[in-house]
Order: structure tokens, then C-alpha cells, then sequence
């Protein structure tokens, strides 16, 4: 009989520890996807300044086994290239995304009520609400929420009245790239963008250009506020224009990101190898070891894995020889917790 009873506590004991423990949390994927678009292309007109718009819209989820959303994050990089009737760039210094202008945007000032509710929200209210509509739903549930390019009646009801064609894109693509990661429900998932602009005036031999780098880490942190899982992109954006201003940039040409591009961005072929192990990696391989370089890292030791714009020893010898001061700007982004 005592033998009995101490089996019996035995599978007690196994019962209770596996409730108090819990059940293994189910590991998430993730994945970040980006969609980019020329705006309007002007030539300058001896009175005002011509521009060029590049807008690059990022998406970054967390999904469960059934591939429903548990995480969404979304930010745009809305960017002007200006240059004068003389064949002059003109630098900007400070570049902000949708997100981060917040009320400075001026929807809430100058945008229509297209849900006639009587109220225009922000640009940033009006994603947190389209994301509160999509999350717990799957990528083609998402999609059938879109109708001509704005949300069906849930979305627009929920205060999301714009169109959000580019963000389901940049979400489509940010499932399709999710994979198997160790991050849990209970970690947050945030974006970090950074822009960094080069301008080469244009000269009778050649057009002028505004090259920019526009970078996005997304990463999920957890309550150390360490990182568990990254991913980092780039869009390379050259707007041209000639000597008088006129706008060249083809505004209907495909954007690839860097890591689109793949083995045709050509850093393989033609990059230097400046870490002397005889390889030159393509960028979306010395990405993916950057990428993995962030893991276990707050966002203050992030900071500290450059120096004169290269990564440390750790990051060179993962593979990463490449210039990343922009890359660890936006990974420091990402992985500061508010």
C-alpha cells in the first residue's frame, strides 16, 4: 500500500511541476519585408527647387504555428532628394520617418475624415489602429481586408482611413521572409531606420546624384532588453538630375533592397577583402552575420561594435567587413527599449 501511495505522489508531484512550469512557449517566427516606391519626380524651374521622393515602407512580424500575426511593427521612410536650377544638390541633414514625426506630419491638421467619424487621426495613430485591425490574422486574411487600396470597413472604422496598399505589401513580404526564431510572445518587437545621404553635383560630363541609404534593423528584444533575433536591410536609392535641374531619376524602375538583390548586387565579385580570410562575402550574407552578431546585446553594447565606421574584431571575423556605423545606428534604434 505504501508503495501505491508513493507512486501516486510521484505522478502528483510530475503533474504539478509541468502546471507551475507551464507549458514550453511556442517558438515564434520571424521576418521584416520591404516595399519601395519613387514619388513624384520634379525638375526645378529656376524659381523653385526640383525633388525627387523615395517612400520605403518597412514591416516586421512575429507569427505562430498557424501563421497568424502576434506581432506587427510598420514605418515608413518618406524622403526627398532637392536640387537646384544650377545642377546642385542640396543636402538634408535630418531625416525622420513617418513614425517618428508623429504629430509633426500634420495629418491630424490637414488630412480629410474619410470614415465621417469627425476625427482625422495622425499618421502614426492611423498604423497603430490598421495594425490593431490585422493582428491574430493570417497573411491572406490581411489581404482581404484591402479593397482598391484601403482598409475594408473594420480597418477604416478603427481609425485607419489611409491607404495601406504599401504596408500590406511590406507585410506580405515580411511573412513570406519569416523563419523560425527563439523569440517568445512575451518579447516586443520594434523597427529602427536611418537615412544617410550623399550628394555629387551634376557636371556637363555626368548627372548629379543623391544616393540614399536608407537602413532598417527590426528586432525583437526581450525583458533585459537584450536582442533575441534580428534582421537588417538596406535601400540604396539614386535620384539624378542634370545640370539644370531637370529630374532623371526613372520614378517607374523596381527598388530592390541590398539582401533582394542577392548575388546581382555583386560584393562577391568585385568587393575587397578587408578582413584577410580570403573571402568576400555578398551583402546579404555579411548582413546575416551582423544580424547574428546583435543576439544577446543591448542596444548599448550595439553601439559599441563599431569603430571608425567598420565593425569590431567580433563583426569582421563573423564575415562582416562592410561599413556599418548606418546599420548599427538603426540596430541601436531597434533595440532601445522605451
Amino acid at each position: 500500500m505504501k508503495r501505491v501511495l508513493s507512486a501516486i505522489l510521484v505522478v502528483l508531484m510530475l503533474v504539478s511541476l509541468t502546471a507551475c512550469g507551464g507549458a514550453k512557449a511556442e517558438p515564434l517566427k520571424f521576418g521584416m519585408g520591404i516595399t519601395t516606391v519613387y514619388g513624384e519626380a520634379t525638375s526645378a524651374d529656376g524659381e523653385t527647387d526640383g525633388k525627387t521622393e523615395v517612400d520605403a515602407t518597412a514591416a516586421a512580424v512575429l507569427l505562430d504555428a498557424e501563421g497568424k500575426i502576434v506581432q506587427l511593427v510598420i514605418d515608413t521612410a518618406q524622403n526627398t532628394a532637392t536640387y537646384t536650377s544650377e545642377g546642385k544638390g542640396v543636402a538634408n541633414t535630418a531625416f525622420k520617418t513617418k513614425g517618428e514625426k508623429g504629430t509633426e506630419y500634420g495629418m491630424a491638421a490637414y488630412g480629410k475624415d474619410l470614415n465621417g467619424d469627425g476625427v482625422v487621426k495622425e499618421w502614426n495613430e492611423q498604423v497603430a489602429a490598421f495594425i490593431a485591425s490585422v493582428e491574430g490574422k493570417t497573411i491572406d486574411e490581411v489581404k482581404a481586408m484591402v479593397v482598391d487600396g484601403y482598409g475594408n470597413a473594420d480597418i477604416q472604422t478603427a481609425g485607419c482611413t489611409i491607404a495601406v496598399s504599401e504596408f500590406v505589401g511590406a507585410v506580405e513580404k515580411a511573412v513570406a521572409n519569416a523563419k523560425e526564431s527563439a523569440a517568445a510572445a512575451e518579447n516586443t518587437l520594434q523597427l529602427g531606420v536611418v537615412t544617410a545621404e550623399e550628394v555629387t553635383d551634376a557636371t556637363e560630363e555626368k548627372s548629379g546624384t543623391i544616393e540614399q541609404n536608407i537602413s532598417f534593423t527590426a528586432a525583437v528584444v526581450d525583458k533585459d532588453g537584450k536582442v533575441v533575433v534580428a534582421a537588417t536591410d538596406v535601400v540604396q536609392a539614386q535620384l539624378t538630375f542634370d545640370t539644370k535641374g531637370a529630374a532623371l531619376t526613372d520614378t517607374a524602375a523596381e527598388l530592390k533592397t541590398k539582401a533582394e538583390k542577392g548575388t546581382d548586387y555583386g560584393m562577391a565579385a568585385y568587393g575587397k577583402d578587408l578582413n584577410g580570410d580570403g573571402v568576400v562575402k555578398e551583402w546579404n550574407e555579411q548582413g546575416a552575420a551582423f544580424d547574428a552578431a546583435l543576439v544577446g546585446k543591448t542596444a548599448a553594447e550595439i553601439g559599441g561594435l563599431v569603430v571608425e565606421g567598420y565593425g569590431v574584431e567580433e563583426i569582421q571575423t563573423a564575415g562582416c567587413t562592410i561599413a556599418i556605423s548606418d546599420m548599427v545606428a538603426a540596430a541601436v534604434k531597434a533595440a532601445t527599449v522605451a
